[in-house]
C-alpha cells in the first residue's frame, strides 16, 4: 500500500497550532519529534485500517502525551501520564474547548500507557497506544508502509530519543515505583528500546 505524508490528515486549527507551540517551548528536540511522529504514525495507521478519528483531538493529545516527563510539569507524586492528562485538560480549557472535550484530551493522554484500548471505546487512544508503542519500543512497524516510515523519520529524526526516554522512565520509576513508567521498566522496556528497528534504520 503506497502512502506518503501528503496522504495524512494533518490538522491546521488554532488549538493544534498552539499545542505545537507549547510542545516546542517545553520539549527537548528528541521528545518534540517523538510527539509529532506519534501523531503521524497514528494517522497513518488509522488510514491503513479505516479507523475514523478526530484529527484535532488526536493531535493535541499527541503533543501533550509525554508532557509529564518534562521537568516543568513533572510531578513527584502523580504518574507522568496522569500529569500529562492534567496539562492537556488545562490547555484545552484555555483553547476554549467544552468540558467534555477537555476530558477526552485528558483520557487519551492517560490511556496511551494502557496495554491496549478498544478502538470502539476510544479510537484516539487506541491509535496513540499503537503509535507511541511503535516509536518507543518498535512494536509492529510492518503495520505501516516502509517508504512512509522512511519519509517520516527523515522529516522528524529520532535524535537519540531511546536513550533520553529510557533515562526519563528510569527516573520516574525510582521516584514513583507504583507508576506506569515503573511497570514498563520492570517489564523490560530497556531491551525493547535497544532493539527498536526504527533506530536500526539509522534515522
Amino acid at each position: 500500500m503506497a502512502m506518503t505524508m501528503d496522504d495524512l490528515v494533518i490538522p491546521d486549527t488554532r488549538a493544534c497550532r498552539a499545542a505545537l507551540e507549547v510542545a516546542s517551548a517545553y520539549c527537548s528536540p528528541a521528545l518534540l519529534n517523538h510527539s509529532v511522529r506519534a501523531y503521524l504514525w497514528a494517522a497513518a495507521y488509522a488510514s491503513a485500517h479505516d479507523i475514523a478519528f478526530d484529527p484535532e483531538l488526536l493531535y493535541v493529545s499527541a503533543m501533550f502525551h509525554d508532557m509529564g516527563l518534562v521537568k516543568e510539569f513533572d510531578s513527584h507524586t502523580v504518574p507522568f501520564d496522569e500529569a500529562g492528562g492534567h496539562v492537556a485538560w488545562v490547555f484545552a480549557a484555555g483553547a476554549g474547548w467544552p468540558v467534555e472535550r477537555r476530558v477526552r484530551a485528558s483520557e487519551v493522554v492517560v490511556r496511551h500507557m494502557w496495554d491496549e484500548v478498544d478502538v470502539a471505546m476510544d479510537p484516539e487512544a487506541h491509535l496513540l497506544v499503537y503509535s507511541t508503542s511503535l516509536d518507543i519500543s518498535g512494536r509492529r512497524p510492518d503495520a505501516l508502509p516502509a517508504d512512509l516510515r522512511t519519509e517520516v523519520l527523515a522529516r522528524y529524526p529520532r535524535l537519540g530519543l531511546g536513550e533520553e526516554f529510557l533515562a526519563c522512565f528510569r527516573d520516574q520509576a525510582e521516584r514513583k515505583p507504583d507508576s506506569s513508567a515503573a511497570a514498563s521498566v520492570r517489564q523490560g522496556i530497556a531491551a525493547r528500546i535497544a532493539a527498536n528497528p526504527l533506530d536500526a534504520d539509522g534515522a
